[in-house]
């Protein structure tokens, strides 16, 4: 395509950028289909800590309970590791077995960081004996770093165990992340505890196709943000002849699916409830088209993400669960019909997820 060609695509605006996204993402009307097939479609779930998968599929689906997700957890058809952006996500078996190949040369690059602590360390040596040991019996990361210790008595402790989670797919065992259950963190590989061998890593062409399907319309530098890959450019290029293309509000180059939702702007996008470290606002290297500028960085302090509120499309505000009350902190006022809206569904997310309890709902503002 020429420059002139490029220059002239349609532009799609904020709103319409983000009902888009939000169509894709489940979160313009809720679906109806298993949470393991949700899984798969959203090419995973963030989950950092344990409960957001479960939030962000009540949020996703309708009909959802929390065992719809821990039971395929505990029959071993998801489960949970380091991918994307190195960081911990809840994929299907077969998502485990080939997105963790296709986001390697990411995982030998972040060794690049340790390199001083991993001196005199033969990390294949190290990923063999890691493997015997977690495949042995799984192992939390304090017993595996022991274990390397004892070989690598000079070497950095915490560079041993990101050596180790860097070189080998490591999969959290159950119960750790069933909802209601507790448990450390223990580790196998995920072939180990799938029950069958690492798949070839997908070609990077159907995943950027996927990609696109669950976050797009997208740029090159938003996929490489998700992904936490770089040099992706060539990748769309060679599927631009399937792609169409639009114009951002900046003015940067969006790809989409020929016949991928794309909601007229003024479409209603209801009130959710997100967890902390939601997809959605992870996956894009401009997040405009969910977080208004004026609210940007409000939903992190340091390095903790808040869980958020959407309010027609956009994050709002935040929310939390106090002992006794659903708490709503808006960023601005809200009308009245919002308010009742934001209510209305809170009352459903808390009898989805804690139906055993009695929250009230209490709303306040985050200032400043």
């Amino acid at each position: 395509m020429t420059t002139k060609a490029r220059t002239t695509a349609p532009v799609l605006g904020t709103r319409a950028l983000g009902r888009a996204t939000l169509a894709r993402q489940l979160l313009l009307r809720r679906a109806t289909m298993p949470a393991e097939a949700a899984v798969a479609r959203l090419v995973g779930l963030q989950a950092q800590n344990v409960k957001p998968p479960y939030y962000a599929l009540a949020a996703r689906l309708e009909g959802f309970t929390p065992d719809d997700l821990s039971v395929p957890m505990a029959d071993r058809r998801v489960a949970r590791l380091v991918t994307m952006r190195s960081t911990i996500h809840t994929h299907t078996a077969e998502d485990c077995l080939t997105l963790r190949p296709l986001v390697q040369a990411a995982r030998d690059r972040e060794l690049g960081n340790f390199r001083k602590g991993l001196a005199g360390v033969d990390l294949d040596r190290l990923a063999v004996l890691a493997r015997e040991l977690v495949e042995d019996t799984p192992r939390t990361m304090g017993e595996l770093r022991e274990a390397l210790l004892a070989e690598w008595p000079d070497a950095d402790p915490r560079a041993l165990t990101v050596a180790a989670r860097c070189r080998l797919p490591l999969v959290q065992v159950t119960p750790r992340g069933l909802w209601g259950r507790s448990g450390q963190v223990t580790l196998t590989t995920a072939e180990h505890w799938l029950g069958r061998p690492a798949r070839p890593a997908p070609a990077m062409d159907d995943t950027v196709l996927r990609y696109l399907a669950a976050f797009g319309p997208a740029s090159v530098m938003d996929m490489q943000t998700w992904a936490g890959l770089t040099r992706l450019r060539d990748v769309f290029e060679r599927l631009r002849p399937r792609l169409v293309t639009f114009r951002g509000p900046d003015g940067a180059e969006l790809f989409d699916l020929p016949d991928a939702p794309r909601p007229d702007p003024d479409t209603p996008a209801p009130p959710r409830y997100l967890p902390e470290f939601d997809n959605l606002l992870l996956s894009h290297a401009d997040r405009t088209r969910v977080v208004p500028p004026e609210h940007k960085g409000r939903t992190w302090t340091k390095n903790m993400a808040h869980r958020v509120l959407l309010v027609d499309g956009f994050v709002a505000g935040l929310w939390k669960l106090d002992d006794d009350a659903l708490v709503v902190e808006a960023f601005d006022d809200l009308t009245r019909a919002a308010r009742d809206e934001v209510a209305a569904e809170g009352e459903r997310m808390l009898a989805t997820m804690h139906p055993e309890a009695a929250y009230g709902i209490r709303f306040g503002t985050v200032r400043g």
